[in-house]
């Protein structure tokens, strides 16, 4: 048991025990066994791999608490080996790299020249075949065989293995609607990216504070610096 969440002596040597039963249950797997490679960490795997444009870094972290991003369960650090894209923080199980369809999205957003300016730019479902923009998955707005997921920043949809509804501010409904709400968005570390977009953000909230001077002070209103702002 713990107390007040840290934990007592006893459940210390509890927890040495188990990993030490853990240890001891993958040396008496067959050797070269599914499930031996599922279990036993490759010391011999490389510190740096090359997929799919991620730079996958070996980790060396022992917790328990990661989630591998393409299986979707739990990676046990201490007895399984697992790596994490230094650009956009993609984490999996080493067994699962070769799996991977997902792109790295900080290389995805560097090769874009121009960013998406128009506010969810749907084109339809039908226009993608009903599969999945980016792993080509057979996906449909009744879930079946796999759910639709809409990006709001694309306007494309995606299947819940490449879009995993989380929630960003869209750069198109700042700039037209001054709107910072949240939206489902399949790159939510986008604003990291975009030095520009966070400067125009800046420079709004600049002249919003300065309003009150502009309507105040008379060579402002005679210079009619407002109308020389609104665009």
């Amino acid at each position: 048991m713990f107390a007040q969440g840290s934990f007592v002596a006893s459940d210390i040597e509890q927890l040495k025990q188990a990993i030490a039963e853990c240890k001891r249950l993958i040396l008496e797997l067959p050797e070269h066994s599914e499930k031996q490679k599922d279990t036993d960490p490759e010391e011999d795997e490389p510190n740096l791999q090359v997929l799919l444009e991620h730079r996958f870094s070996k980790e060396k972290s022992k917790s328990v608490k990661q989630m591998c991003d393409k299986c979707s369960t739990i990676i046990w650090g201490l007895i399984q080996t697992w790596y994490t894209c230094t650009g956009c923080y993609y984490r999996c199980h080493s067994k699962c790299m070769n799996l991977i369809s997902k792109p790295c999205v900080r290389s995805k957003v560097s090769h874009q020249s121009e960013y998406e300016l128009s506010i969810c730019p749907e084109v339809g479902l039908d226009k993608q075949d009903y599969r999945c923009v980016e792993c080509r998955a057979p996906i449909s707005l009744r879930g079946v065989p796999n759910e639709a997921r809409q990006c709001d920043y694309t306007g494309q949809y995606y299947c819940s293995s490449c879009h995993w509804n989380d929630t960003a501010i869209i750069p198109a409904r700042v700039i037209h609607n001054w709107e910072f709400e949240p939206r489902k968005e399949i790159n939510p570390l986008l604003f990291n990216f975009v030095e520009e977009l966070v400067e125009i953000r800046k420079l709004r909230q600049d002249i919003l504070l300065m309003k009150p001077y502009f309507i105040t002070c008379k060579e402002a209103m005679e210079a009619r610096l407002l109308l020389h702002v609104s665009d």
